[in-house]
């Protein structure tokens, strides 16, 4: 599948493996042999078991929890492709953490986007691969190439597999978008899968607690399709879906969004919520221990071995789109 596959070499943290499995089998590729561990006191210890002198090198970790043990070891994987000689090192990161801090909203705020994108590139990474950053102006934190995938295209084969236009009238459809910042994310969406857009209104009184105040836009007696890029630990979402069907007047609602974090009571909300169903992708794996019957994760290993492959190759990735 890749030209020159021999002097490509791709590796996994702990983050994700069963995904960094599914990407090379996609390649018709071996998964990299390595050691990532800790020391007793915590600290990160990698060691390669294989030569990646002159290789093209593909490091899989997505920075999820826990967000500070994997970012760091995404790290110390770079320098240790670095310093082994590795020809070029593409840190593949399909859920980019830290993503939520990208501007400074209030006095003395950090930018935490900025930051990690430094820690990336001065780690010794030549490009970086990724999906649906939290925001997209975080292209622009780093000064190497980023290739940015999207979630969108697998969502929109979804419903328009579980909705096909020639049984169902898509008029009464609608994408909504469960908060204004979101919006434009939507949108797009809303045009590819045909269908209307509305927008919930919500005022945010803390870190992860909000307050949902209003319906923009036509839900009555419609079928609703929430969209978003990522879920922590739900509220949002789930006070999102109760609007709508208790202001709105919304006939059902479904969900979907790109990077399932799931931190706290979000397995809980979810169920006892209004969703008929949550769909999200797999570039965070699903906790172990936790099933629910609403929640349904999409593989997106293949979309990333098609990106991966383009890489190696030198040709575009537009088609991915």
């Amino acid at each position: 599948m890749i030209a020159y596959g021999e002097n490509v070499k791709v590796f996994c943290g702990n983050s994700n493996p069963k995904f960094a499995q599914t990407i090379c089998k996609e390649l018709g590729l071996e998964l990299g042999k390595s050691t990532v561990k800790t020391f007793a006191d915590g600290e990160a210890s990698v060691s390669l078991e294989e030569t990646v002198r002159g290789c093209d090198v593909f490091l899989i970790q997505s920075t999820c929890k826990p967000v500070n043990d994997h970012l760091m070891e995404l790290l110390v994987m770079i320098d240790a492709c670095r310093r082994a000689s590795a020809g070029r090192i593409t840190a593949v990161i399909p859920y980019f953490g830290y993503a939520r801090q990208d501007r400074k909203a209030k006095s003395r705020d950090p930018i935490s986007a900025k930051l990690v994108a430094n820690m990336i590139t001065a780690a010794g990474a030549d490009r970086v691969l990724t999906m649906d950053l939290h925001a997209n102006q975080i292209q622009g934190f780093f000064d190497i190439p980023l290739d940015h995938l999207l979630g969108s295209p697998t969502f929109v084969d979804y419903f328009l597999n579980k909705f096909p236009e020639d049984k169902y009238n898509h008029e009464e459809f609608v994408v909504v978008s469960p908060d204004v910042g979101s919006v434009a994310r939507a949108r797009a969406f809303a045009t590819k899968v045909h269908m209307g857009l509305a927008i919930v209104d919500k005022r945010r009184q803390k870190a992860n607690e909000c307050e949902v105040m209003n319906v923009i836009g036509n839900v009555k007696d419609k079928t609703c399709i929430l969209y978003d890029d990522m879920v922590d630990t739900a509220g949002s979402l789930c006070n999102a879906a109760r609007a709508l069907i208790e202001v709105g007047g919304a006939k059902e609602v479904y969900a979907c969004a790109t990077h399932g974090v799931l931190s706290g009571p979000a397995y809980a909300r979810i169920e006892e919520s209004p969703l008929k169903e949550m769909i999200f992708l797999n570039t965070i794996p699903q906790v172990a221990n936790t099933p629910s019957g609403k929640i349904k994760f999409l593989d997106v290993a293949p979309v990333f071995a098609r990106a991966i492959s383009h890489v190696h190759g030198g040709t575009s990735i537009a088609d991915l789109f």
